[in-house]
């Protein structure tokens, strides 16, 4: 019986389906930085973005924000202005309206989904977050928006990612990619409507969860969700009401 040989064997292997995985790049790593910021809330409604600019506050060439800045705009997150720059959306009724309805629809699935899910050590991550969250607001500068979006996005982050929905996370980064500067200035209009207490919704959350209540869950995060919105909205009809 004759062998095959070396070059028949070779031929005979499978081709690979896949390319070499490459390391992250540039462009990834700016893109990530610009959706954290947004989903964050650390950029306000209305800010402009140049190319230049951004590439000289992360140290890049200019070519990896442009191309992450595309990605951001096909994603609704930015828009697109006439002189090559990029604008974060303004506010409106409409978009606060629509965010409030989607955003309570959709996140209310996953919060209903992981109070039935979550463990014990995940309930208690939840307080700790809550704890840290109330820390920060007794000691820290109560104009310290920056760190509030921060910990107000882990606190329900941490929640979500117990949903057990590998479809629902992606939509809410999403919803919270093009809402989190709506998030921040519904943040500004409700400390300026006097309300010290942001965390009286997420207190009640956690409360339910630990009960593993899935509608109180719910109930309780459209609660969160809607409050410093409708203070938003007001501040928005009044001064649609003066123009």
């Amino acid at each position: 019986m004759l062998k095959s040989s070396a070059a028949e064997t070779v031929e005979d292997e499978p081709r690979p389906l896949f390319a070499p995985v490459e390391r992250e790049t540039m462009q990834d790593r700016v893109y990530a930085m610009l959706r954290r910021a947004l989903i964050c809330g650390l950029l306000e409604p209305g800010r402009v973005l140049t190319i230049r600019g951004l590439a000289e506050q992360l140290t890049t060439s200019t070519m990896p924000v442009r191309e992450a800045l595309g990605r951001l705009i096909s994603e609704k997150a930015l828009e697109a202005l006439p002189n090559r720059s990029v604008r974060v959306p303004p506010v409106t009724l409409e978009r606060v309206d629509d965010l409030v309805h989607v955003r309570t629809l959709i996140e209310g699935e996953a919060i209903a989904l992981a109070a039935t899910r979550m463990t014990d050590a995940d309930v208690s991550r939840a307080r700790t977050t809550l704890l840290e969250w109330d820390r920060f607001r007794n000691l820290a500068d109560q104009t310290d928006f920056d760190n509030e979006m921060t910990l107000n996005q882990r606190f329900h982050f941490e929640i979500y990612r117990c949903c057990g929905s590998a479809v629902l996370l992606p939509m809410i980064e999403s919803l919270w990619l093009q809402s989190g500067p709506c998030i921040r200035e519904a943040a500004y209009a409700f400390s300026a409507a006097g309300e010290a207490d942001t965390a009286h919704c997420h207190r009640i959350i956690v409360e339910a969860l630990a009960d593993r209540d899935a509608d109180a869950a719910r109930e309780a995060l459209a609660a969160d969700i809607s409050r410093p919105f409708r203070t938003l909205r007001t501040r928005l009809m009044e001064q649609k009401a003066k123009s």
